[in-house]
């Protein structure tokens, strides 16, 4: 932001005045020039975490995690351009943007599932990038996993008479899912509710079958970015609003009343 604010100067101080070049071109190369920069950090982002943490998975895993790792930093890049564009310093778009970035993360559905939600602040989790980044992330790196439960979180008890664990059991792990760690004993049978993560990432409505899905949306939330980043910055910083073009604006929206131009 704070180069954006200097180029914003310069041009606006120098070229503009001198019409060297339309402010589009210089909203567009703005936002441009950051995307090879936010490719290159996208790259080093998932080199740092991603073999270390999630382990060496099949290539589909890994180039689909690494476009996730792009375009979180593209969207971040946009993002910047859309709150600063119209306003007139970073101090105060850092302020916005704080206040967004953590209304996105609060509502992204990881901290409180949608279902937690109350009816009202839905649809934040729906209009949140966040929702979309981070279901595509998750269920790409945690599909199949394989769930380990704890010794408390197993269901332990005895089956029975005469049946072992697995004898008593089959038919509801296979409707319900999870895992029985010990079908063959006869006494304390161990049942974990959960088999694989995906199984977990369901009750926070994180779908696999999405991932693709929510990297498109990603993109829409992109092209969102630069389309108000434009806007704003027409409406505030190439646009001159006179009072009469205010007061004929404001007079439109009144019902009844006719401006100078109408008939």
């Amino acid at each position: 932001m704070p180069v954006f604010v200097s180029q914003r100067s310069l041009y606006e101080g120098r070229e503009r005045p001198s019409k060297s070049y339309s402010w589009k071109a210089f909203l567009i190369a703005n936002i441009v020039v950051e995307i090879p920069f936010m490719v290159v950090m996208g790259v080093l982002t998932y080199a740092s975490y991603f073999y270390a943490v999630v382990g060496i998975p099949d290539s589909l895993t890994q180039g689909t995690v690494l476009l996730f790792c792009i375009v979180f930093f593209i969207y971040a890049s946009t993002f910047t351009h859309m709150v600063i564009a119209g306003l007139p310093d970073e101090t105060t778009a850092s302020a916005v943007v704080v206040l967004l970035f953590a209304m996105s993360l609060m509502f992204c559905g990881v901290m409180q599932t949608p279902s937690a939600l109350p009816g009202f602040w839905i649809f934040m989790y729906r209009v949140s990038p966040f929702t979309y980044w981070v279901g595509g992330m998750a269920s790409t790196q945690l599909h199949n996993r394989q769930v380990v439960c704890s010794t408390s979180e197993l269901a332990i008890f005895d089956p029975p008479s005469g049946q072992t664990c697995g004898q008593y059991l089959m038919k509801y792990v296979t409707a319900a899912g999870g895992q029985l760690l010990n079908p063959e004993a006869t006494s304390d049978c161990s049942y974990c509710s959960l088999k694989v993560a995906d199984q977990y990432l369901s009750t926070a409505g994180i779908f696999y079958s999405e991932r693709w899905r929510n990297f498109g949306i990603m993109w829409a939330f992109i092209a969102f970015n630069v389309f108000i980043a434009t806007i704003m910055y027409y409406l505030i910083r190439v646009k001159r609003w006179s009072s009469a073009d205010m007061k004929e604006s404001v007079m439109k929206l009144i019902p009844g009343k006719k401006s100078k131009g109408d008939n």
